[in-house]
């Protein structure tokens, strides 16, 4: 399906127009995210976690330290709620009350299960090429150790919808007479020049994949 079914949980109730349940749309959203806010309660009590996410087919990823609070519930088929989020830019407008955000949000609902074995592994390696793609094969993989250490989960997404807020400005039809300022204000994220550690070799040069990740972002 290429639609995720509409229910009171995922339906937007609030501006209702801009709400999509269109996976494509959810997916491009969570895609193009690095962190997502992971909601669950525990013992009667809400709880909600950034942390970095990934997505494979109709699932999302979490890893984290075996002991957190977070995974132990996700890994024990624990229901959570994510919600991810992308400021695009601020909307003003004659009035203090027409004042907006360009957005594109998600929120994702479904169930945990733990990721063990081979499939923990590329688990793994699919959080680092989301990060920076190419780096897997560039540095040293983890150890038993480390790998006990680490829980990974897949949550199936049972129901998701999105929001998106675009454009210039709604005033009332009489402000727009009015002597003041108004638009939008892009805002986006871009990746800085690369720091080098203090005790990297001086014959180590910054891998093309981390030139490739500042130049694309500044496109």
């Amino acid at each position: 399906m290429s639609q995720f079914e509409l229910s009171e949980k995922n339906r937007v109730k609030r501006v209702h127009k801009r709400g999509s349940y269109d996976k494509k749309t959810v997916y491009d959203i969570v895609d193009s995210a690095l962190i997502g806010h992971v909601g669950f309660v525990v013992n009667g009590e809400p709880f909600v976690i950034p942390t970095l996410i990934a997505r494979q087919g109709d699932h999302l990823l979490l890893h984290g330290a075996s002991s957190s609070r977070m995974m132990r519930h996700v890994v024990a088929g624990g229901e959570v709620s994510i919600a991810v989020t992308h400021v695009d830019g601020i909307v003003m407008a004659r009035s203090v009350f027409h004042h907006s955000i360009n957005y594109r949000s998600a929120v994702l609902f479904g169930t945990g299960r733990v990721v063990d074995g081979a499939s923990k592994m590329e688990a793994l390696r699919q959080f680092t090429e989301k990060l920076i793609p190419g780096r897997w094969d560039d540095c040293r993989l983890p150890n038993d150790v480390e790998m006990k250490a680490t829980a990974v989960a897949e949550i199936a997404i049972d129901l998701a919808s999105a929001k998106v807020r675009t454009g210039p400005p709604g005033d009332e039809e009489e402000d727009y007479a009015l002597p003041y300022w108004a638009g939008v204000v892009p805002v986006r994220q871009v990746f800085g020049e690369p720091i080098a550690d203090d005790r990297l070799p001086g014959d180590i040069a910054t891998p093309d994949y981390v030139l490739d990740l500042i130049n694309g972002s500044a496109k």
